[in-house]
């Protein structure tokens, strides 16, 4: 680096100190306790988002579920690469995330209202998020990390392009809400697959990322667990508040059930599989951005909408089929499963034929649903979402996978 280059960079505002993870060492992919801090807004953001879903089992509300599942994954995956780069250790790094995650519990507030009076409330916590975490970022790497810099100098005129759509689609009459923030949401998701391409600045290369693999693994895991964990929370909730049944009571159990299968299906190998791939990788920004950040957004979709299933089995067992019920029952077990087959095509190119098997089946189901009851609906996926389990697990013993190598 020339002496004008170093006075160039020394004058750039931002931290002196280096608040970038440490190379080569014990902590440089270590998942933090305030990662973990900020992951628990998302607990009861979670929760919301089941309730709208609950509440809204329309087409038009399918399409806003859909915007609120997708626009929380996107403030979640963008914190993640933040932190897969900076180190929480830090302490302004760590007063960063706190502050994030108190914007955060503002935003989870308002989703049950989102597309009602608390729109703007949510618009204005969720742009917030989006910039105040990039802004931070430019700051941290200024002096330190040009080229990182360079790239977050793009991602913020995206993320800034698009507040502007989500902040009108709040203050316009409510008819111009969802298109507005489809195209905001379009906006965010579009930059990220091209690269955040901005005229007359060099399109960003993802192998310039510098990520670390295990993190982001590590970390897309346990929001995972956290999803599934909002299932419970959902379900035992909804069975304490009604007199108990045996319908209920069969219902809790299915709906465990389920949980542990859709557990199974990612942790015993499909994890591990995913974590193998990408440590293998001297380049594993373009896998990351493919398997984590856009194809979990589907398994943590289907994950939440099972929990509006299990809801929807415990409050109306034994009443008849609706097509909302049928689409909520089937879809949840069905997009957890796509997603999953996704996955393990994108980081081992593996198409397993279990998977394929369990998306023919639910796809049967969901076709015979009007002559069943939630509850036997809700029976009859979890049973699928078992098999599917099994016969994954049985092909791995076979294939001489050890236990030790399973999650």
């Amino acid at each position: 680096m020339t002496s004008s280059t170093r006075s160039q960079t020394a004058a750039r505002p931002g931290f002196r100190r280096n608040l970038m993870r440490p190379d080569d060492t014990e902590h440089s992919d270590r998942v933090t306790y305030i990662e973990l801090f900020f992951d628990l807004i998302f607990v009861f953001a979670l929760t919301q988002l089941s309730r709208y879903l609950y509440e809204n089992q329309s087409p038009t509300g399918a399409v806003e579920g859909a915007i609120l599942v997708l626009a929380l994954w996107w403030v979640w995956i963008y914190t993640t690469w933040v932190s897969n780069w900076l180190d929480p250790a830090r302490l302004p790094v760590r007063g960063a995330m706190i502050a994030l995650a108190l914007v955060g519990l503002v935003m989870s507030t308002s989703i049950y209202e989102s597309f009602g009076d608390r729109g703007i409330v949510f618009a204005i916590a969720y742009v917030t998020l989006q910039l105040g975490r990039t802004v931070f970022m430019l700051l941290a790497v200024a002096r330190h990390d040009q080229k990182l810099h360079a790239n977050f100098t793009r991602v913020l005129i995206w993320l800034a392009a698009a507040g502007v759509f989500w902040i009108a689609g709040a203050l316009l009459p409510l008819q111009f809400r969802l298109p507005l923030w489809l195209a905001a949401l379009g906006i965010e998701y579009l930059s990220a697959n091209i690269g955040f391409r901005v005229p007359r600045m060099a399109r960003i290369e993802l192998d310039d990322w510098g990520l670390s693999g295990t993190h982001l693994a590590e970390r897309s895991a346990l929001f995972v667990i956290i999803a599934i964990g909002e299932t419970f929370l959902v379900t035992g909730t909804t069975f304490v508040g009604q007199e108990s049944s045996v319908a209920g009571v069969l219902g809790v159990l299915s709906a465990f059930l389920a949980a542990v299968a859709m557990w199974w299906l990612y942790f015993d190998h499909g994890e591990r599989a995913g974590a193998k791939a990408i440590e293998a990788l001297s380049d594993p920004g373009r896998i990351a951005r493919l398997a984590y950040t856009y194809v979990h957004a589907v398994i943590v979709a289907g994950i939440v909408l099972t929990s509006v299933a299990d809801k929807e089995v415990l409050k109306h067992p034994d009443e008849a089929m609706s097509l909302s019920t049928a689409v909520t029952v089937t879809g949840g077990p069905l997009l957890f499963v796509v997603g999953m087959l996704l996955f393990r095509w994108v980081v081992a190119r593996e198409l397993l034929r279990s998977h394929a098997a369990s998306i023919g089946l639910l796809v049967v189901a969901f076709a015979c649903s009007p002559m069943l009851s939630p509850l036997a609906l809700g029976g009859l996926t979890t049973a699928i979402l078992m098999g599917t389990a099994a016969w994954e697990t049985v092909v791995r013993v076979r294939a001489g996978a050890t236990d030790d190598e399973a999650g």
